[in-house]
């Protein structure tokens, strides 16, 4: 026997002895059978053939090869199926609990459904609205259906902090608040963030998202914040904004990165289409855009590529876009931690869907499938295990039953992610007859109002 597959077949025994239970004695509720399981080690994708998982309470219990079914456990046949953990959507945004504006009242559900029609389980909102809390608490009872809620409370910003001392007293409020972490945006002075993070240490709270132009990357990283989200600031810091970056400031970020341990959310499809270099014919023709309601579609659709943002600029949008993609390599290469994130819904990106075009745009950076998944799943896994408590990201007894079912293996190709045969979220499933007929009825909703 060859030493890979002395070590495969190793691997095989280890996992199922670790994870060997009868269902008599994990008493568990829901059993999926007869499935290919994707799990993680020392970041390498391995399929464990033949498993069943069983469930119990929202969590997996057991992953064996042969475990018995009680009476009373709804039995899912995965049909030789592959199963990936759920993905972890690490720069989204979420709706307010409420209705505002012109958006419908069933707004905020239907964004959250369209995550996890996708696969997509688990969102760390970066933006708060009042009310939001509500929707993670409604979520975790079982009241609402939507993917597990990691929240930012409203951002920190030029608008919203006026000194060190009140941007100090904020995080204060927040952490009382009950937000999970805390949103950094542009217009910040040094110091004003120079006090916020200090705060969030002294309150164990993570700080994370822009890098204001005043701060830059490298304080950022020397002050702790936890995620530095769209690459913000890398290039600026080298001053590569209109000129194409050297190898030698790619190695200095890299080393910058790796050293002061930071993990970055590239979001690549959608930074590419706020700095104007999207293709805005095929943006238009995105299936899913007939799943978001009107005044959300003809706002995408007027806005670019005719927007005015501090990001957008036609005139230097080829080169940065380029200058992103080589980073994001560079990063990949140089072992840099990252996550994977689309910030939906954003222009063009539908929560959920966005999944496929960011896969796409880390692919032509040089990133395998393999290395994608991971930054979507177990790189989540360890973001939370280190600072919030929240077992995610793989299939495995002690996590949380959250994952896909897919026809075919996704490691081979992108596309068997698109239409996922069923989504387990929390214990619950969803198979595709449903999730069909619940996009069905919400593309009808918006449809309506259009009329």
């Amino acid at each position: 026997m060859s030493s890979l597959r002395r070590f495969a077949a190793g691997f095989v025994l280890l996992f199922t002895s670790a994870c060997a239970h009868s269902l008599s004695t994990v008493n568990a509720d829901t059993v999926v059978r007869n499935v290919n399981v994707i799990v993680w080690k020392d970041q390498q994708a391995q399929i464990i053939p033949q498993q069943s998982i069983a469930i119990r309470d929202g969590n997996i219990v057991a992953v064996d090869a042969d475990l018995a079914v009680s009476e009373t456990a709804k039995v899912i046949d995965g049909n030789n199926g592959y199963v990936i953990a759920g993905f972890t959507e690490m720069h989204g945004h979420v709706p307010a609990a409420v209705s505002f504006g012109d958006m419908p009242a069933r707004y905020a559900n239907d964004m959250l459904y369209l995550y996890i029609a996708n696969g997509v389980t688990t969102v760390r909102g970066m933006l708060g609205y009042t009310n939001q809390l509500q929707l993670k608490e409604d979520i975790a009872l079982g009241q609402r259906m939507g993917p597990t809620l990691v929240l930012a409370g409203p951002s920190f910003n030029g608008n919203t902090v006026e000194s060190p001392e009140q941007a100090a007293q904020r995080v204060q409020e927040h952490v009382a608040e009950g937000w999970d972490l805390l949103k950094i945006h542009p217009g910040l002075e040094l110091e004003e963030y120079r006090a916020v993070a200090a705060a969030a240490r002294e309150a164990g709270i993570d700080f994370a998202g822009h890098v204001p132009a005043e701060v830059g990357v490298n304080v950022a990283m020397a002050e702790g914040q936890r995620t530095i989200d769209h690459l913000d600031g890398y290039l600026r810091f080298v001053d590569a904004i209109d000129r194409p970056v050297t190898e030698k400031e790619l190695s200095q970020l890299v080393d910058m990165t790796v050293t002061s341990g930071m993990t970055v959310v590239p979001t690549q499809a959608l930074w590419a289409t706020l700095i104007g270099a999207g293709d805005a014919d095929a943006l238009a023709t995105y299936p899913e855009l007939d799943l978001v309601p009107e005044p959300v579609r003809e706002g995408w659709l007027s806005y670019y590529p005719n927007q005015a943002s501090s990001y957008f600029n036609t005139e230097h949008a080829t080169v940065q876009q380029e200058n992103r993609q080589r980073l994001l390599r560079a990063l990949y290469d140089g072992g840099a931690s990252i996550v994977f994130g689309t910030d939906a819904p954003q222009l063009f990106s539908v929560p959920g869907f966005s999944i496929h075009h960011e896969i796409r745009y880390m692919q032509d950076a040089g990133m395998s499938l393999e290395a994608i998944y991971y930054t979507a799943t177990a790189a989540a896994a360890e973001y939370f295990d280190n600072s919030h408590d929240l077992k995610v990201g793989h299939v495995a007894p002690g996590y949380q039953a959250d994952f896909m079912l897919l026809r075919d293996n996704p490691l081979a190709s992108a596309k068997a992610l698109r239409e996922p045969t069923g989504v387990m979220v929390r214990g619950q499933w969803l198979d595709r007859a449903s999730i069909d007929a619940k996009l069905n009825e919400i593309r009808a909703a918006y449809a309506a109002t259009n009329d």
